[in-house]
C-alpha cells in the first residue's frame, strides 16, 4: 500500500486518515487489522471493541 493513501486533500487541508504511534510519534502510522492497530516499528497494539 503506498503512502499516499493514507492522506487525503479537501480543498486546501490534508487529512490524515489513519491513527500515528502515540509510542513513534508523527509520521509512523497504525496498521489496521480486522480486530486491531498495530504498529510495525515499536509493536504497540491496541485493540478494536
Amino acid at each position: 500500500m503506498t503512502v499516499s493513501k493514507f492522506y487525503e486533500i479537501k480543498g486546501e487541508k490534508l487529512i490524515r486518515k489513519r491513527k500515528f504511534c502515540p509510542r513513534c510519534g508523527e509520521g509512523v502510522f497504525l496498521a489496521e487489522h480486522k480486530d486491531r492497530l498495530s504498529c510495525g516499528k515499536c509493536g504497540y497494539t491496541e485493540f478494536k471493541k
